[in-house]
């Protein structure tokens, strides 16, 4: 894994700024051009972060788009090109962890959320750094710009306890409410009971895109997609059972002897999920 903590100027990515950076490359403007400001409408600092944010949630690879970025942000075809959408916010949140170009967001989700459900910006910051250790990446960790990608991702999904501006409250993952205040608001704590309701059609998504061309999911698997989107042992089986119902021919769940799995017995693509999610 190529572990990254920096490159968004600690600017949390804004609801408006994937597609404005979707239509900035479709229009054949550069980033490194000194005009980008003013295409863009933001400071030097915030073209940097856009350019940044973009590549983690899989907009663009090499500056170029990908097709999940035409899929969802198209003039004409895009099926949420302004992100109206709760399950579109779902999907995002999925690319950005499963990417793990923004290093950190896999880290929380899917290890720091093995450990503890209740957490304190330290903890993170010491959890990151024990990670680095372990693989051997230590010359590659700084304190300071880890401790500034955990405020930026906190940004990110925490809803600000004080109104203060309306762009407190423009961060594109907050809707989501994967992560709030602790009763004492001194902390954290991940949501696994009151958050917004996941589609199952995205978390087939997730399953499709995590497996490749396996055709049994291991609940090992299931387990840990379960724990990008804050969900418990329970709200895996039932979403299993939900996709089972809606796709008995395809797919099915199976608890023998223990063993639980996810089988696909006939064929079906991430693309023609998200259809029919936005159809």
């Amino acid at each position: 894994m190529k572990y990254t903590y920096s490159g968004h100027e600690s600017f949390p990515c804004k609801s408006l700024w994937l597609k404005k950076g979707y239509d900035f490359i479709v229009n054949g403007l550069n980033f490194n051009s000194s005009d980008a400001v003013v295409h863009l409408g933001v400071g030097k600092n915030m073209v940097s972060s856009i350019r940044y944010w973009l590549r983690c949630f899989n907009v663009t690879s090499d500056d170029k788009l990908t097709d999940i970025a035409h899929y969802l942000f198209d003039n004409e075809n895009g099926k949420d090109p302004y992100l109206e959408d709760l399950g579109t916010l779902w999907l995002l949140h999925f690319l950005i962890v499963n990417k793990t170009e923004a290093t950190l967001y896999y880290l929380l989700f899917a290890g720091l959320q093995k450990e503890r459900k209740f957490f304190e910006k330290q903890q993170v910051a010491n959890y990151v750094k024990r990670v680095m250790t372990e693989q051997n990446k230590f010359n590659q960790y700084n304190e300071n710009t880890v401790k500034k990608d955990i405020a930026t991702l906190l940004q990110m999904y925490v809803l600000p306890q004080k109104n203060k501006t309306y762009d407190d409250f423009s961060s594109l993952l907050i809707d989501l409410e994967l992560i709030r205040h602790d009763a004492d608001a001194k902390n954290y704590v991940f949501n696994i009971e009151g958050k917004q309701k996941l589609p199952w059609q995205i978390f087939l998504y997730a399953i499709i895109v995590t497996k490749g061309i396996d055709n049994s999911v291991s609940y090992d698997v299931l387990q840990e997609l379960g724990m990008i989107f804050c969900m418990n042992d329970m709200d895996v089986i039932e979403m299993c059972k939900v996709i089972e119902a809606n796709k008995p021919n395809i797919i099915r769940y199976s608890d023998t002897a223990g063993i639980r799995q996810l089988q696909f017995i006939g064929q079906i693509n991430k693309e023609s999920v998200l259809d029919e999610y936005y159809g």
